[in-house]
């Protein structure tokens, strides 16, 4: 079991499933009871979204096994606790439930969820290997899973854009950290990531850049919010001020230990970011 949680990166897909809750019961149905929030077609949504996020994981390790035992050995579970062959499987069972369910809510609901499949199954076999192209895809998923809770629901949410460009903006900040973290491992594979292309001196402009469209970005939200002075003082502390941390820790970072540090830092940015809804207006 311990095994299969690591597999399908269990936190990671709380992190995801916390995020749709929050989506509808913050900014979508603000004015709803928790009671008439959590309907059963939301709660099919969220299933939807942990199996295909979990079939994404499957799939990506399945590919990547060869690199991984350069780059993380400690974390393989495919080819040692589980076979490639059931991997495979398991990986394929779960996108089609996934797709299944998304589906039964609606067909526009069903091609997001195909269309996540198919792009994380490209993203694993090739698309990772090419420069920012599986960075921005992820990322552009990880947009989509915020954005597809108002699509389900039919109620746009302004502020629900919002937040889907925030997490595109962290988690493709993120992407390419962890491709620096990785250069080792994915360069004895002639994978062609931006920091095996450019280098890490220039990767870390292509960051420096992106964290300045992050700042302009979140500056922009806090100036249209700031009413909303609790919203405005907890972005700052929360999200601005964690990111100046994570700018100069990158400038000083040149080791693999470094930059799973910044790593965690994006992530833990994520998470501070997605719990400001709770404060939302």
């Amino acid at each position: 079991m311990k095994n299969l949680l690591s597999l399908i990166r269990f936190p990671n897909l709380m992190i995801m499933l916390l995020t749709q809750v929050l989506v509808r019961l913050c900014l979508v149905f603000p004015e709803r009871s928790l009671a008439k929030s959590f309907t059963w077609p939301f709660g099919v949504l969220l299933l939807a979204t942990f199996c295909i996020g979990a079939a994404g994981y499957i799939i990506n390790d399945y590919y990547d096994l060869k690199i991984d035992r350069i780059n993380k050995p400690e974390r393989i579970v495919v080819g040692k606790g589980l076979t490639r062959r059931k991997a495979m499987m398991l990986h394929l069972y779960l996108s089609l439930v996934s797709v299944t369910l998304g589906a039964l809510l609606g067909w526009r609901i069903g091609l997001v969820y195909l269309g996540t499949g198919l792009l994380l199954w490209g993203y694993s076999a090739q698309l990772k290997k090419r420069p920012l192209v599986g960075n921005i895809t992820v990322a552009l998923l990880a947009g989509a899973m915020v954005l597809v809770v108002p699509l389900q629901a039919g109620q746009p949410s302004l502020a629900a854009w919002a937040y889907g460009v925030f997490a595109f903006l962290v988690t493709l900040i993120r992407e390419i950290i962890k491709d620096m973290e990785d250069v080792q491992g994915d360069a004895s594979f002639r994978c062609e990531t931006l920091p095996i292309l450019l280098g890490l001196p220039k990767t870390k402009w292509v960051l420096y850049f992106l964290l300045v469209c992050f700042w302009v970005f979140t500056a922009a939200v806090m100036v249209h919010e700031w009413e909303s002075r609790l919203l405005v003082v907890y972005l700052f502390i929360g999200v601005v001020l964690p990111s100046l941390v994570l700018l100069r820790q990158l400038f000083y970072a040149d080791r693999k230990r470094d930059f799973a540090q910044l790593s965690w830092l994006c992530k833990g940015i994520m998470v501070t970011g997605i719990l400001s809804m709770l404060v939302w207006h």
